[in-house]
C-alpha cells in the first residue's frame, strides 16, 4: 500500500522538478534523470518512460523548449530543453503552491 501512495505523491511534484532543474541550464533526458536521482538522494528514480510524457506535456504548455544538438564525432544528436519564460512564471507559480501545501499538510501532521 506504501508503494501506492509514494508513486501519487511523488506524480504530483515531477513537473516542478523537472522545471527547477531546468531554470539553470539545458538539459538533455538522461542528465535530468541522473540528476533528479542524484539530488534527491535517490528519492526519485525515474525511467525514461515516465520522464518524456512530462516533458512533451511541458513543451505542450510552452514552459519549455526543445532542441537538437548536432552530432560531434562519435557522440549522437541529443535534445537539449530549456525552460522558457512562460515556464518560469509557471515555476514560481507552483513554487508557491507547493509551499502551501507543505505548510498545510505539516500542521495537520504535527498535531
Amino acid at each position: 500500500m506504501n508503494d501506492k501512495y509514494e508513486r501519487q505523491m511523488k506524480k504530483g511534484v515531477l513537473d516542478m522538478l523537472v522545471l527547477k532543474l531546468l531554470e539553470t541550464e539545458p538539459k538533455y533526458g538522461y542528465q535530468l534523470i541522473h540528476e533528479m536521482m542524484e539530488k534527491s538522494g535517490d528519492i526519485f528514480l525515474l525511467k525514461e518512460g515516465t520522464l518524456y510524457p512530462i516533458l512533451y506535456r511541458l513543451e505542450e504548455e510552452s514552459w519549455i523548449e526543445g532542441q537538437w544538438s548536432e552530432a560531434k564525432g562519435k557522440q549522437v544528436p541529443r535534445k537539449y530543453y530549456r525552460i522558457t519564460d512562460k515556464g518560469k512564471d509557471a515555476l514560481a507559480s507552483i513554487g508557491k503552491v507547493w509551499k502551501q501545501i507543505q505548510k498545510g499538510v505539516a500542521q495537520i501532521m504535527e498535531e
